[in-house]
Order: structure tokens, then sequence, then C-alpha cells
């Protein structure tokens, strides 16, 4: 078992939060030894399990004036340098930044206006500890040093669960979460304050970077988009088919005059297939409008309104009755003149 004279912890990653002195099993310190604790660093004493002390930055020499708990168990012959077995954490007390939290699977968001819309979150946060001691009691354990790699699984879980909470709260829309993403920040962390003094943390920052919907929901909302942006169906369809004829533009094989020319195929195809688009929606509002009528000659069903029976060619204007007396037309069927009063037939 290795004896120390000096204790520190000169070289720390820029992950580490807990380093471990010695790395395995327990050293042994003598009073007298020399304790250097760094600046962003604290340094907290374990014996049999028990927390001894907690030093912050400086330069210490052992004694029992700054170990008391130390004298029952040593005693202190051999003038005071009697050797103890205990364990040393250097504690980073820095600010870790840009950890990273995210969701794995989809959450369901009951929306507003779309229903029930499955969303992707992932954001930044950060954190220092505040409470070395419990930090070391509650995560470190035996372990020879300890790394935010080691608890960052376990956080995304508590932060993914609290934005589940919060997202089954708020009665919006998809499109309003990106304007509302600082007050939602700001509530996920009062939400996650507790979450993370429980283990020694302190909670310093929560950003949510972006709230997205599945690839498929993006794509529609995409084409939605530019349907609105374009207006004319007429237009989007040209669109479309320029948009697919330049994908196939990118290769070599195509000369200028062959793209153009598909070009201009693909813009005719459009134009044709909007319009066809645009008659098959417009035609059964316009037959739910005026409905059919029977031809008087050969009795077919015809659209109302028309002027000759497409079926056999009669005109279908009603015949007109001119007054004897005034020569007014007056219609069919009429028995007195509109103009004079005559009576007619």
């Amino acid at each position: 078992m290795a004896i120390f004279d000096v204790i520190e912890h000169p070289d720390s990653r820029s992950d580490e939060i807990v380093y471990r002195v010695p790395q395995q099993g327990s050293g042994e310190f003598k009073f007298g030894s020399q304790l250097i604790v760094r600046e962003g660093q604290t340094a907290v004493f374990f014996r049999d399990g028990k927390a001894l002390d907690v030093f912050g930055p400086g330069r210490y020499t052992l004694t029992t004036n700054n170990l008391p708990l130390l004298t029952g168990l040593t005693g202190l012959p051999f003038g005071g340098r009697t050797p103890f077995t205990a364990e040393v954490y250097f504690v980073s007390m820095r600010e870790f930044t840009d950890l990273k939290w995210g969701t794995l699977q989809p959450v369901v968001f009951r929306d507003k206006e779309f229903g029930m819309v499955r969303l992707r979150a992932f954001g930044t946060y950060s954190m220092r500890v505040a409470d070395p001691q419990l930090v070391v009691q509650q995560l470190v354990g035996a372990r020879g040093a300890y790394t935010t790699g080691l608890i960052e699984d376990f956080l995304r879980g508590v932060i993914v669960n609290e934005f589940n909470d919060l997202l089954g709260s708020i009665q919006t829309s998809m499109p309003d979460l990106p304007g509302q993403s600082n007050e939602l920040a700001a509530a996920m962390r009062n939400a996650l304050l507790d979450d993370f003094r429980r283990l020694g943390f302190d909670l310093t920052s929560f950003q949510i970077l972006a709230i997205t919907p599945p690839d498929e929901v993006q794509r529609s909302i995409d084409e939605r988009t530019e349907m609105a942006i374009l207006g004319d169906p007429g237009r989007y369809m040209q669109f479309e088919a320029a948009k697919a004829l330049g994908n196939q533009g990118d290769t070599p094989a195509l000369g200028t005059a062959q793209s153009g020319l598909e070009l201009g195929a693909g813009l005719g195809m459009g134009q044709a297939l909007a319009n066809t688009m645009r008659e098959t929606l417009a035609q059964p509002a316009r037959l739910e409008q005026s409905g059919t009528v029977e031809c008087p000659h050969c009795h077919a069903r015809i659209p109302a309104g028309s002027q000759f029976c497409p079926n056999c060619g009669q005109s279908l204007q009603p015949a007109s009755v001119v007054c004897p007396k005034c020569g007014t037309s007056n219609p069919a069927g009429a028995k007195f003149c509109s103009n004079c009063g005559e009576k007619l037939g």
C-alpha cells in the first residue's frame, strides 16, 4: 500500500467530475502530509465510507486540527506521524457545459389543430457540482474516476420524462412551439432543479434547440407550404414537373436541347394534369349545383340549362307566340299578350 506525503490532482480531463486518490483500495496518509487543492477543485476525505472533511482550494498540512475525526481512530504514537488509511476524492467545481439531451423515440403531442402528432426534441444543458460530498456518496462510490459520460444517459432519461409531462400540459399547435422555446426551456429548468439537486448538482442552464415532427410529417408540411406559396394548382403541377426534370438533368448524359425539350414536355404535362385535376374537382360541384333535365324530343337525360340536346341536336328553347295586334313575342302557352292584353289563340 502506497504512502502519500503529497496529495494532489494537478491534471483533469474536461469531462471529469471526480478523481479518486488512490484509484483503487485505500491509501496511507500521514499526519503532516501536504494536501494541495487547486482552484476549481474540492477535496473530500473518506474513511470506511464516512466523510471526514471537505477542503476548498489551498495548501493544507494534515493534522488532527483539520481531521479531528481521525483522533479516536488512530491515536497519536510516533510523534503524530502515524499513517492512517483513507481515500481522497478531488471533485471538479467548474461548470460542465454543452451536455446533450434528446428523445430517442418520438413522444406523442396532442396538437389542437392536427390532432395526435409524434415529435422529437433535443437540446443542451449545463450543470456544476453543488454538494461534493453528496455526489461522491450518491454516484461515485469506489470508482477511480467519474465523468459526465457515466451520468448523461441517466440524466437524459430524467429530462425526457419531464419533457413528456410538459408537452402533456401545453395547449397549442406544433407550428407555434418554436416561438415558445425560451418559455418551455425555463419551465423545464424549474421542473428539473430538484432532480439534479437530489444528486448533488445544480442545473445552471437548459436549452431546447429544436422540436421537430417525424420525416413523413415534415414532408407533408413542406408540400402544404409549397402549395400555399404557389397558390394555383396549375403552377404547382408545373413546379413539380420542372423540379423532377431538374433532378434528372443533373446527369451528364442529358444535352441542353434534350433537357429543353423534356422541360417543355414536362411543363405541358404539368399543365394538362393541372387542367384535368381542376376539371375533375370542379365538375362534381357543377353537377351538384345545376343537375339534369329530360330532353322533350328524345327523352335523354341532359345537363340543365342546355340550349340544344347533346343526344338528338334539337333546340331546347321554348317556342314563342306573336301577338296579332301589337306584334309582341310572348312565351309559348301564354293566353294574353303581355304588352296589349290581346287574347292569344
